[in-house]
């Protein structure tokens, strides 16, 4: 078994079990998926299609060589026994409706092992705690059940993948360092047009040695360089519920990215995985490969070449990483999860109030809450 390589490809590609562009047929997302020598790392999580998606990658799987390839899953939201909140989806398993701290670690490892099962094999190389709540991030009964599931020989190696919109950034640092030690791996939001907020949790993430999967890397698929201005999105596009004008805005600051891009040798794509490897807390990227709708799109599998050529491509100088970040530049794009001090409400499963430990935990990363967690700017950069 190995560890995470430089590149990765989820389950979430390919329009299946979430809804970005046309959706493959099983056997094409199959063939997508397949690990080989140049992409040997593959994603999934147990809620998407509830359990498909393991299934549909267990099938990927299948005549792979165990030993030369790093599968890597993530729990936490109860398809089981929890009721779907129509797009909210499922509830976290540390729900208070749903069981206590003591069952924590009875449902992790069920949860676990159905996933082991449905992919087709008895190891994780890393399982990943999904889009955790407060509680998720904070409770020791958590991460003892994460432990016991390494102890347990069903995963060699365990991690933190915080929700599906930016944010949480004291969150995630605070789970750093309450329970540094047992986490090796992070999965973050992390590309050129958005290094905000996620480059504020890198520097804790290198400190507590844990090393960081970039996902969103190609940004709603602008990267790709496959999407106009004009694109219309079919309907139930993910990307359709995202602030208008937020694909022309994209654009308009990729544009003098391009020249550095050509000088290098790289396509966009390859560009803005370049960029995020080039943070030395990131160890992978996980970029969402896309089959836009239309006759003359370009097919999936190309982008799937352009990640697979990635370790032959020139890495990118300091001075044009600083450049990029000067171009992307996101800060205060949108309204954060967690705690922010947007929200000063009743505790809900996304948001909850900035109290005296975030604020020391900001103070220690000397992260000033109201210059660098609070929405400023109109939110049309924002692709999540």
């Amino acid at each position: 078994m190995s560890d995470p390589g430089r590149t990765a490809l989820g389950t979430w590609s390919g329009g299946r079990f979430i809804h970005y562009g046309e959706p493959l047929s099983e056997e094409r997302l199959i063939a997508l998926l397949r690990p080989d020598q140049a992409i040997y790392t593959v994603l999934s999580a147990d809620v998407y299609g509830e359990g498909e998606g393991d299934r549909i990658l267990g099938r990927a799987l299948e005549g792979s060589d165990r030993e030369e390839i790093c599968v890597i899953g993530a729990v936490g939201h109860d398809f089981y026994s929890g009721e779907r909140n129509g797009p909210k989806g499922f509830p976290r398993f540390t729900d208070r409706s749903l069981r206590g701290p003591g069952e924590y670690a009875s449902y992790l490892r069920m949860a676990t092992e159905r996933s082991l099962e449905r992919c087709g094999i008895d190891q994780f190389d890393v399982l990943l705690l999904h889009n955790p709540d407060r509680t998720g991030y904070t409770s020791e009964a958590v991460w003892d059940g994460m432990a016991a599931l390494r102890d347990a020989g069903l995963t060699r190696m365990i991690g933190v993948a915080p929700g599906p919109a930016n944010g949480f950034t004291l969150d995630v640092i605070g789970c750093f360092e309450r329970f540094a030690g047992l986490i090796d791996w992070a999965m973050l939001i992390l590309n050129p047009l958005e290094p905000w907020p996620a480059e504020l949790a890198l520097g804790a993430a290198a400190e507590a040695q844990v090393s960081v999967i970039a996902r969103v890397v190609d940004y709603g698929g602008l990267f790709h360089d496959d999407i106009q201005s004009d694109h219309v999105f079919r309907a139930g596009d993910h990307r359709s519920f995202r602030p208008a004008g937020w694909v022309a805005a994209g654009l308009e600051r990729i544009q003098p990215m391009r020249p550095i891009a050509q000088r290098k040798g790289l396509t966009m794509l390859q560009l803005a995985c370049q960029w995020d490897l080039a943070h030395p807390a990131v160890g992978c990227v996980a970029p969402t490969l896309i089959q836009e709708a239309g006759a003359d799109a370009r097919p999936i599998e190309s982008k799937r070449t352009e990640l697979a050529a990635l370790d032959d491509c020139q890495p990118l100088s300091a001075a044009d990483v600083a450049l990029i970040r000067g171009l992307g530049d996101n800060t205060g794009c949108m309204a954060l999860k967690g705690a922010t001090p947007d929200y000063d409400g009743a505790e809900l499963p996304d948001r909850w109030p900035l109290d005296g430990e975030y604020l020391e935990i900001a103070a220690r990363w000397q992260i000033e809450p109201e210059a660098d967690l609070r929405e400023h700017v109109a939110p049309a950069h924002s692709a999540n």
